[in-house]
């Protein structure tokens, strides 16, 4: 499935860029957030979304304000539950894999807020 190979090329690229991946599909109530990542003391939430095609816009443009909610949400919990009290950042990975083509991944930090 295309989603979750991306989600693993994603923690890949993060991994390289000295992210270190905490969680992965965290889930809460009707929320999952796909990755969660620390970089030095800020918490990542990562939303990402990967497309065979670009034909209606890149995979980036897919996160709707309701799941941006919804992430905002889940990772308000999920910093209660660990105690984090630092800086935080919403993330999206957008991920385009085209058949026959190299697969073209972008970063987004600080996406939207919070």
């Amino acid at each position: 499935m295309i989603g979750i190979q991306g989600e693993q090329w994603a923690a890949e690229f993060l991994e390289n860029k000295g992210y270190q991946i905490l969680e992965k599909n965290w889930r809460y109530s009707k929320a999952e957030i796909d990755l969660i990542a620390k970089k030095n003391e800020i918490l990542v939430f990562v939303e990402v979304k990967t497309r065979t095609y670009d034909f209606f816009g890149s995979p980036e443009e897919f996160v709707s304000l309701k799941k941006q909610n919804l992430i905002a949400e889940a990772a308000s919990v999920y910093m209660e539950q660990i105690g984090h009290q630092w800086e935080i950042r919403f993330d999206v990975i957008g991920i385009l894999a085209k058949t026959g083509k190299p697969i073209r991944i972008e970063h987004f930090e600080d996406a939207w807020f919070d």
